[in-house]
């Protein structure tokens, strides 16, 4: 990434509480969420207003470090802010299930995944059509799970990169984006 006053933004998305993750995942995805913040990063993500998500843990995991974090959220309003003690919302205007996500990947310079369901399905698949860099975490299922070490189709745009912990996968997604970056120049 060139020298700039930017802050390097890394999207954390993963399963929505619906979909009755273990609560070793959601530790998982705290830990994400740290390291980021001990990255210096920004943190955006999926910020869910009617129950939790592997995402917003991963909020928690990067307020808990002092880290800024951005949420995208469905609809309009701000009456997430309280409730998940988010630094930034962004108010789509846009419904779940496709709008959201749109503009919730497209905001981010890489995509860190976990477990996930047909929402984490959608926005690897815009990350993989935007050239945005993936790592997903191994061993977490879902579609994470499906997804990692393949590219999404014969165009072989960006390769989904395979993580072991989230240090790794944090440490990956600054090589990722430091790599596209560079190639740019």
């Amino acid at each position: 990434m060139e020298k700039t006053s930017r802050k390097l933004q890394i999207g954390v998305m993963g399963s929505a509480a619906d979909l009755l993750y273990s609560k070793g995942l959601e530790k998982l995805a705290e830990e994400i969420g740290y390291w980021i913040a001990k990255k210096k990063a920004v943190l955006i993500f999926g910020a869910e207003k009617d129950y939790d998500s592997l995402s917003t843990a991963a909020c928690r995991g990067a307020k808990k470090a002092k880290g800024f974090t951005i949420g995208v959220t469905y609809g309009k309003g701000f009456d997430i802010f309280e409730k998940k003690n988010i630094d930034v919302v962004i108010a789509s205007g846009l419904e779940r299930g496709g709008g959201r996500e749109l503009t919730l990947i497209l905001s981010c310079d890489v995509v860190i995944a976990l477990n996930g369901g047909s929402g984490t399905l959608t926005e690897i698949a815009i990350a993989y059509q935007a050239d945005i860099p993936v790592v997903v975490l191994q061993g977490t299922g879902g579609w994470s799970e499906k997804l990692g070490g393949q590219y999404l189709d014969d165009r072989k745009r960006i390769k989904i990169e395979i993580a072991k912990d989230a240090k790794e996968a944090v440490n990956l997604a600054v090589r990722l984006v430091k790599k596209k970056y560079d190639s740019k120049k």
